[in-house]
């Protein structure tokens, strides 16, 4: 049960990117990659798609729980809801379904 999904617009509230805002690239067993926030150094090798190597920057992954979902603009807490028979996210601060 995520309540963060790829593609959502999230705010970092602890760590060293706190108050970064971006969008989650990737959501991986609780935690979430998000677009460059938490921007490590990484030493490649030469490989087929990087014939160079070298040192390349890239996003590393941050717990879930550090991030909070934005909603037009606002941080908010998700919760789910039953519409009918299907379960959506809802924005708790407005109660607006959110997809």
């Amino acid at each position: 049960m995520n309540k963060i999904k790829t593609g959502d617009t999230v705010r970092v509230i602890a760590g060293k990117s706190k108050g970064r805002e971006g969008k989650v690239l990737a959501v991986k067993d609780g935690k979430v990659l998000v677009e460059g926030v938490n921007m490590v150094t990484k030493h490649q090798k030469p490989s087929a798609g990087a014939p160079q190597g070298g040192i390349v920057n890239k996003e590393a992954f941050i717990d879930a729980s550090n991030v909070m979902f934005l909603f037009k603009g606002e941080p908010t807490r998700i919760g789910f809801r039953l519409d009918g028979d299907k379960k959506v996210r809802v924005a708790k601060k407005t109660g607006e379904a959110v997809d």
